[in-house]
């Protein structure tokens, strides 16, 4: 089988499974990457001559330019799924990931904001103006159910019930979250604030947050605003200030107030609970004490 071909092939796959076009579009583009490679040094175009050895030579010649150990081991994951798919359809009998293992990462603690740093942040956004309870809303709804910020976006009216939120998260997978007094009370106002300021217009697909103009909100938008924020309350230099770093910051306070792991997990839509155990290591030995003291079997009996 041609690569090319099964590359295409691959995203249709994919397609079918449902994935995001984001997902996809990397996919494809680190395939090209893998594909450019294999003709350009190794004069091979064809799937079924791909060999362990030519995967590992381009994954060192990734290290060799200075990539990180978590973007090698992304594409080696990418490679995976691809010749998992290769030898589904017949096109090899062996794939030549199969042996190959995943780099070493070093463990890095992920910055994460306070609960001042949030608190200030809520505040920011004081004003009863439709954009400041939009961006207090939206910062709000980041910290209390720890959604992605494409999740966000993609919001619809009809996902938000009293208590909970259904959210269409990666794959088009569906999971609840809750939504405590603070945030549904924050989401009522919001509500309100808008069909009063577009008086009753429509919306963009029916997205709950918009922007003043009544388009669908982009991702730089809204890293701008929580940017702004961020630097006018003086928030950490140290700390990464995105809705990513939000979503870090609710796992880790989930955590510290003694939320169990699996949980945590089903919360923020991982695949699998070794995805989530990476937001333990932000956590302190002191605040796992206290988590413990909280949940102690003897101390809830």
């Amino acid at each position: 089988m041609d690569f090319s071909t099964a590359i295409q092939e691959f995203g249709f796959d994919c397609k079918i499974r449902k994935l995001s076009a984001k997902t996809i579009d990397n996919y494809r583009k680190q395939l090209l990457y893998l594909q450019r490679y294999l003709s350009d040094e190794h004069k091979i175009t064809d799937v079924a001559a791909v060999r362990a050895s030519h995967i590992k030579l381009f994954l060192d010649m990734m290290d060799d330019k200075g990539r990180k150990a978590r973007y090698i081991n992304d594409l080696l994951k990418v490679f995976k799924t691809f010749f998992n798919y290769c030898k589904a359809e017949g096109y090899i009998t062996e794939r030549p990931t199969a042996r190959i293992h995943n780099m070493k990462q070093p463990k890095v603690v992920i910055l994460t904001f306070s609960e001042e740093e949030i608190r200030k942040l809520l505040s920011y956004y004081h004003k009863r103006d439709f954009l400041s309870v939009r961006n207090r809303t939206m910062i709000a709804l980041f910290f209390d159910t720890g959604m992605r910020l494409a999740e966000v976006l993609t919001l619809r009216p009809e996902q938000i019930h009293d208590d909970y939120i259904l959210v269409h998260g990666k794959g088009n997978k569906e999971r609840l979250v809750p939504v405590s007094p603070y945030l549904a009370k924050s989401l009522l106002q919001y509500q309100a604030m808008r069909e009063s300021y577009f008086e009753g217009g429509k919306f963009p697909e029916g997205y709950v947050f918009v922007s003043n103009r009544g388009r669908k909100l982009t991702p730089e938008a809204v890293t701008k605003f929580l940017k702004k924020a961020a630097k006018e309350v003086g928030v950490n230099p140290q700390v990464r200030v995105s809705p990513h770093t939000c979503r870090h910051t609710f796992a880790h306070l989930q955590l510290k107030n003694g939320l169990d792991l699996y949980s945590l997990s089903r919360l923020m839509g991982h695949e699998n609970i070794a995805i989530t155990q990476r937001y333990l290591e932000g956590v302190q030995d002191k605040e796992v004490l206290k988590a413990a003291q909280k949940s102690g079997v003897l101390a809830n009996l």
